[in-house]
């Protein structure tokens, strides 16, 4: 019987399983992360933000955008 090899995730998926944790670890959702960007700028619905994290092709900056308005400070690499 053949082992079939473990699938690495995509970096898409690595990029949302990342930031719904983050967000998880927050306690924030995505109405209040919506209204936390706003305050950096992005204008962003409960909604939108929805659509990019279960695709997972939202761009660096609304990633690095939304983990300041969660206030996470630091981000290793290999968590992602």
């Amino acid at each position: 019987m053949a082992i079939k090899p473990k699938s690495v995730p995509s970096w898409e998926e690595r990029a949302k399983r990342f930031l719904k944790a983050e967000l998880a670890r927050a306690d924030i959702g995505y109405r209040e992360l919506a209204e936390r960007l706003a305050k950096y700028g992005l204008r962003e619905t409960e909604a939108s933000i929805a659509n990019k994290i279960s695709r997972g092709t939202f761009p660096a900056t609304f990633l690095l955008a939304s983990l300041k308005a969660i206030e996470r400070e630091q981000v290793n690499l290999r968590d992602i």
